[in-house]
């Protein structure tokens, strides 16, 4: 019986960075583009931001924002925060204003961590657009009613500006408050308290507000240490954004380990494969294959560059995860089920499963996580082998959507379980495979078309890189096929093309009736935004004046 399958081992993030800090002292435990940083070096910045917090008046419960670039203060800003009760909400690096104004006052953050980075977007000057009552305070706390709950803006260097504190400001705070009064608020944080509020990159006009717990963090981490048998040899690298679940959990997971965390910093693919090089990583988590396609396809990239690499998880379409295991032979694929809702992973592959169970399946749910499928009209619960709307329940998963109890009663049911608006196949054996979202079934005629499984196929044309299919208008059939296309470097394809490649090949229904190229995607986060891409098409067409699409046959 190993070790994870005896007890169930939870703590708080607060007192998970001490006790890896006295174990593993100077190794390295988080490296950036910019500098590397021991276990003890995070501890003693997360100390540092837990006084000031303090300092400042935050207690447990408190929400502290940052909206910062890819570095090691979101991590001790995690911590920090998390030693004195308080909770982290992070802030999608991509929002403009409009969606800044929605996240500070809905979160009703009291602390909001910036910069005004050399390189990249100024952090700070949006915050000071989105309220520009901070360049009028008389005084560095806040106060004005636009965000009432907004008590301090720190930004992460010297400068004075008013309204705002500096790095030196916070320094001295930091010094009125003692070792003993942290460790005093630190033994008062519940594993069930909220840790973090995830802020999903939805598509809708809100962003909703996941609350997730110390424990869920916890038997996360616990749970991917068991699954892809992790250990503190082991050297992670990674890619995804600090304000994403992923970018999160990720690290929570590697801290929890032991090991080494790999990040690429504002991701950039000639960086990530250089660092692969330089750091010879065991473990990949690309996740996405919007990150992933880049550096497998890298102009530079050479036949020994992921020799290191034990495992990848990343997520797909089986046609593309067949394409990755060409590149990495001995590496396995691990798909996954992922949600920020349930604290990254609620199902995940086995490295033993064969490599087809890989590429079609989304693996078994991760202890103590139970999965069902239900029919999404009736809700009747369905069997083992069919599809239909994921729910689950379970020590990973959250609470509920911060300072929206209507969403939350409606999104869960009598019994604690999670309506996730995912089509899903659970199989047989209990593996849970993504389909579509609800929203990305399209009705063609009466007949259901899932866009995955018409981007699977497209992908599979030599001149493709990445594909979309969203629903277009149309009189006669309600909504038919089109596909958002990016090709390969110096490849070339037309409309027609990618039609006829179509036709014939997959069901007429299926078949795109439109096709339009594109170098860059509408993104929200890590992931492409769909309802953007729905947006230009019916747009597009109806400035035309295209109701209707011409018909297509098989040949």
């Amino acid at each position: 019986m190993t070790e994870s399958q005896k007890w169930i081992n939870v703590t708080s993030l607060g007192d998970l960075m001490d006790m890896q800090a006295e174990k593993y002292g100077n190794k390295d435990a988080v490296v950036f583009p910019e500098g590397r940083y021991s276990f003890q070096d995070i501890a003693n910045r997360a100390q540092h931001i837990a006084k000031a917090l303090l300092a400042l008046g935050v207690g447990p419960g408190d929400r502290v924002g940052y909206f910062l670039q890819e570095c090691i203060e979101t991590i001790a800003i995690i911590i920090g925060a998390a030693k004195i009760g308080a909770i982290t909400a992070p802030i999608n690096s991509r929002f403009k204003t409009t969606e800044l104004q929605q996240v500070i006052v809905h979160a009703g953050m009291k602390v909001i961590f910036t910069s005004s980075p050399e390189v990249g977007t100024d952090f700070n000057g949006l915050i000071n657009e989105t309220f520009p009552q901070i360049a009028d305070s008389k005084s560095k706390f806040l106060d004005f009613p636009e965000a009432p709950e907004l008590d301090a803006l720190i930004m992460l260097d010297y400068i004075e500006r008013p309204g705002i504190f500096n790095l030196s400001d916070i320094g001295e705070m930091a010094e009125t408050i003692s070792d003993e009064a942290v460790a005093a608020s630190q033994a008062g944080v519940r594993v069930r308290d909220t840790s973090i509020i995830m802020y999903t990159s939805g598509t809708t006009a809100m962003p909703k507000g996941a609350m997730l717990s110390h424990e869920s963090f916890s038997r996360y981490a616990a749970s991917i240490k068991e699954r892809m048998r992790l250990n503190e040899d082991d050297i992670f690298w990674a890619a995804l954004p600090m304000f994403h679940i992923g970018g999160v959990a990720f690290v929570i997971a590697s801290l929890f380990v032991g090991s080494t965390f790999i990040h690429t910093g504002n991701y950039n693919p000639d960086v990530a494969l250089q660092q692969i090089r330089d750091e010879r990583p065991t473990v990949a988590l690309p996740a996405f294959e919007t990150i992933w396609v880049p550096i497998v396809n890298h102009p530079t990239r050479e036949e020994d560059d992921f020799d290191s690499i034990r495992l990848v998880m990343v997520v797909g379409v089986p046609e593309r995860l067949r394409q990755f295991q060409e590149q990495t032979p001995d590496a396995p694929i691990l798909n996954c089920f992922g949600q920020t809702e349930v604290c990254a992973f609620l199902s995940l592959c086995e490295l033993d499963d064969e490599p087809e169970l890989r590429f079609t399946k989304g693996g078994f749910p991760l202890p103590g996580m139970i999965a069902e499928v239900h029919d999404p009209e009736s809700g009747e619960i369905l069997p083992n082998g069919s599809v239909g709307e994921l729910w689950y329940r379970g020590p990973n998963m959250f609470d509920g959507y911060f300072r929206d109890p209507e969403l939350t009663e409606e999104v869960f049911d009598e019994r604690g379980f999670f309506r996730t608006g995912d089509i899903c196949e659970l199989d047989i054996d209990g593996r849970v495979t993504f389909v579509s979202r609800l929203k990305d079934m399209l009705k063609v005629g009466g007949e259901n078309v899932s866009a995955a499984e018409v981007e699977g196929y497209l992908i599979t044309h030599p001149s493709i890189a990445l594909a979309q299919v969203v629903a277009a208008p149309d009189e006669r059939y309600v909504e038919v096929p089109a596909a958002y296309i990016q090709l390969k470097p110096d490849a070339q394809a037309t409309e027609e093309e990618i039609i006829d490649f179509c036709r014939g090949k997959i069901a007429t229904y299926r078949v795109p009736r439109y096709v339009r190229f594109v170098d860059d995607w509408p993104m929200s986060g890590t992931k492409i935004k769909k309802v953007i891409l729905r947006e230009m098409i019916a747009d597009e067409l109806k400035s035309k004046g295209i109701t209707q699409a011409e018909k297509i046959s098989s040949s």
